[in-house]
């Protein structure tokens, strides 16, 4: 089967490698294995729950690093945090407005249902990127900042104009998640980061179409062989997993990438 095959969340974390253009290099030949073509990188070589400005800058300049070193397959996303505003959209002018990257990763600093996140989905809007918020239901309970699917529909509610990757499909009770989003069009659901599980992406396909369904690894917390096979041993037809696998990723990527003239 050809595929070209696009992930949507990757991190320079739990690879080999002293630098970022090392564990770049180490993640580029794990993809090359599984024909991974393009790589969308966010967060740092070391992360933390709550990041201050000077971490995430930190964390931000090490992917910048990886982008330049490997231009043609990595696509950069800025990690902010937006309990502090002011310091997240400076560092969104700086990363993407003026730099390299064409999305933003939101992690479990802050609730994505909270208003201090309006600010910067707008300017994300004019910037054409599309938002990653990592998305969860654990049965043993979120962290304090850690957003809900609920949360995230919230969000998208008040923002129609964006475009939304739900990070695990809502994570843990991906049941709940999927059908969660089923109304909000700019909610697209990526499967990473939870074991294979029979039926999760017929589920996604058959609630949100396979327009809405993203391919993603996790890697390196996962790998990206175990996360394809979500998709490749799915019971779909193959014009649906072309679509989660690259073609959809693209799609929404392709307006920012085409104003940076960031060829695809």
């Amino acid at each position: 089967m050809d595929f070209e095959i696009w992930d949507a969340h990757v991190h320079l974390s739990g690879v080999p490698g002293a630098t970022p253009e090392e564990r770049a290099a180490a993640l580029i030949r794990y993809a090359d294995r599984l024909g991974v073509r393009r790589l969308c990188i966010f967060m740092g070589m070391r992360w933390k729950y709550d990041p201050s400005p000077e971490d995430f800058r930190r964390e931000n300049d090490e992917v910048l690093r990886a982008l330049d070193a490997f231009p043609d397959r990595l696509f950069g996303f800025v990690y902010l945090n937006p309990k502090h505003t002011d310091a997240s959209l400076a560092e969104l002018e700086r990363c993407a407005a003026s730099g390299p990257m064409v999305g933003i990763k939101l992690w479990v600093a802050e609730r994505c249902n909270s208003p201090l996140l309006d600010p910067i989905v707008q300017r994300a809007i004019e910037l054409r990127l599309v938002i990653l918020q990592h998305t969860y239901l654990k049965a043993t309970g979120n962290l304090p900042g850690e957003s809900t699917p609920q949360d995230l529909a919230e969000l998208a509610a008040r923002h129609p104009q964006a475009t939304f990757i739900a990070a695990h499909s809502g994570g843990g009770q991906w049941e709940i998640g999927i059908r969660t989003f089923r109304p909000y069009p700019n909610i697209l659901a990526e499967l990473c980061g939870f074991d294979p599980t029979s039926g999760v992406t017929e589920m996604a396909v058959r609630e949100l179409g396979p327009e809405r369904v993203l391919y993603g690894s996790d890697a390196g917390g996962r790998s990206f062989a175990s996360q394809l096979a979500k998709v490749l041993d799915a019971d779909i037809p193959l014009q649906a997993k072309r679509l989660i696998l690259g073609e959809n990723l693209k799609r929404i990527l392709s307006p920012c990438l085409q104003a940076k003239g960031i060829p695809i």
